[in-house]
Formats: structure tokens, sequence, C-alpha cells
């Protein structure tokens, strides 16, 4: 049997060697035919803590790895957007005193 293979949000990332995946998907309703979106988290196995949060990843099912882990991460589709910068935010030349 074929191992199904994923496309997700990393949303946690706070476990040693295991990401959160959001993985979200589009179903129409059964009786008013509405596009609906349903999600469900799967518990990945990162064996580098190398995925961050905000990544698309893909994983795939893989036999039990723990209790909840049974899917490993892939590889990386799109780097995170919230990437940290440092940012000088100190101002010359202000005087709030002038009278």
């Amino acid at each position: 049997m074929p191992k199904r293979i994923l496309t997700g949000t990393v949303v946690s990332d706070k476990t040693d060697k295991t990401v959160t995946v959001l993985v979200e998907r589009k179903v129409k309703h059964p009786l008013y035919g509405k596009i609906i979106r349903r999600s469900k988290r799967y518990n990945a196995h990162d064996e580098d803590n190398s995925y961050k949060t905000g990544e698309r990843v893909r994983i795939e099912e893989t036999k039990p790895i723990s209790k909840t882990k049974t899917w490993r991460v892939l590889d990386r589709l799109q780097a995170g957007k919230g990437m940290a910068v440092e940012a000088n935010l100190d101002v010359e030349g202000t005087n709030s005193t002038q009278a």
C-alpha cells in the first residue's frame, strides 16, 4: 500500500525531534454545496530540529515512531515568513523639550 503524502504548515516546533503540522483541505458541504475548510494537526518526526514555525512542508506516513507520531517530514516547500530581523530604532535629533 502506498504511503500518503500531505502538505501543510508547521505550527509548532517546541518539542524535541517533533514538529506539529497543520494540514488544511477543502470539502464541499453535503447539503448546501458551499466549500468549507477542514483542518487537522499531525505530529511529524524531525530528526535534526531543522524545521521552524511558518514553513510549508511535505509529510509522509510511516510506521509508528511514538504514541502520537506516525508521520515524518520529507522536505521544505517554502521558508517561513516570520524570520527575525534586528532593527535599529535609535532616532537622533529628536528634542521633545522645544518651546
